[in-house]
């Protein structure tokens, strides 16, 4: 048996370096659109929509499928496959020279890419099945570790030198990371899969298991209304009484104060769901979610943002976690790779869902009426956590 907790360590801190590359781009990315060539506010809110979804256009088909070939050749291999084809995409995306490249590159990304479910795989199949949601909970801190120093990185680094540096700088981080996975990283073979689960197999298994399909539509929601206000955060922050020569800078703090919240929060979440249970502590965290969304639409003055963005990751970085866990939990670890593919495929479609619908709300109806809406899921996860979960 492999030291499992050696394994997660690395994975840790693989997975939080691919995390600070992947979120530094974030902050800025309508400003990337704004750069080549599209000018008017509401067409940089929508085309911001479109590249913030494509990825999902691609992945939403490909993470299960992804997932049952982890389960089958191995979780390790599909680890390593997505960090360098997410590399790959990054050096094509710095090198786009109109919206439509970069469109495509964004698009070949999200064909390439799946490191999340992959590492959450590779990670639950080599782990004790009794520490397997400890296991995971550690892992999930390395994203919210990750978008805690990524937003704050990539703003420093397009004010200083420029948007195309970040990509190129993200690229070779993503490659350490890869051949960090290939050299220290093991995997048990003992635990790869001897039944092959076909994809219509674990789609359902989950469909008709609701201990698991609640909380991936749960996870799909949770998605949707985060990646909703992506494209037009840095629009509506610009907005505001700041100096906007430092724009992304401001903007890239503003995500970060989110990330060390949810950082502090996955430990204390984990600790309350032990006394109050897992329903409850669901259906509080998006309560408090969607009040402080809800809140973005009356401010005015940048300064108000930073205690409704501290509580905010204090709340939504509890969620994830927590349902990913919740499925985890479920599942024989001989299909958990499929299964866990699948829990992402939800998370996916509302990725692309949430870009596609906030880029066309925030150059029809306006920013505030967007993060009145975006309030408004999290409060009808609450509502479903409780009657459901």
């Amino acid at each position: 048996m492999i030291n499992w907790k050696k394994n997660l360590y690395i994975m840790w801190i693989c997975q939080f370096l691919a995390m600070v590359g992947m979120s530094s781009i974030v902050p800025f990315l309508p400003l990337f659109v704004r750069e080549l060539g599209v000018t008017s506010i509401e067409e940089t809110s929508k085309w911001s929509g479109l590249v913030f979804a494509g990825p999902f256009f691609v992945s939403l088909f490909l993470s299960s499928v992804w997932g049952n070939l982890g389960d089958k050749y191995g979780r390790k291999m599909m680890t390593i496959r997505a960090t360098f084809g997410l590399a790959i995409a990054q050096i094509l995306i710095g090198y786009s020279q109109d919206i439509n490249q970069l469109f495509l590159a964004r698009m070949l990304q999200g064909g390439l890419s799946g490191f999340l479910p992959a590492a959450m795989a590779l990670i639950a199949s080599n782990t004790p099945e009794e520490k397997t949601g400890y296991a995971l909970g550690t892992l999930q801190s390395s994203t919210a570790s990750g978008t805690v120093l990524g937003p704050l990185f990539g703003g420093v680094i397009s004010d200083f030198l420029s948007f195309r540096a970040v990509f190129f700088v993200v690229a070779g981080l993503l490659f350490l990371v890869g051949f960090a996975i290939i050299f220290f990283v093991k995997e048990d073979k003992r635990e790869q899969s001897k039944k092959n689960f076909t994809l219509f197999d674990n789609w359902k298994y989950v469909i008709l298991d609701k201990k698991i399909f609640i909380p991936a539509i749960l996870i799909m929601l949770t998605s949707l209304g985060i990646s909703f206000v992506r494209p037009i955060f840095v629009l509506f922050v610009e907005t505001l009484e700041i100096n906007k020569n430092y724009l992304p800078t401001i903007t890239g703090a503003l995500y970060s104060i989110v990330g060390v919240f949810s950082v502090f929060s996955a430990y204390w979440w984990g600790k309350k769901v032990e006394t109050i249970g897992l329903r409850k502590s669901i259906v509080i965290a998006s309560i408090i979610t969607s009040l402080m969304y809800m809140l973005h639409s009356i401010i005015t003055n940048p300064y108000y943002l930073i205690p409704v963005r501290t509580a905010l990751g204090f709340s939504y970085g509890a969620l994830m976690p927590l349902l990913f866990t919740r499925i985890s939990n479920n599942v024989n670890k001989d299909r958990r790779g499929g299964v866990l593919g699948i829990g992402s495929s939800f998370q996916v479609l509302g990725n692309l869902v949430g870009p596609l619908l906030g880029g066309y709300a925030g150059a029809t109806i306006g920013f505030s009426l967007s993060f009145l809406f975006t309030g408004s899921v999290f409060l009808l996860i609450a509502l479903a956590g409780y009657a459901s979960l």
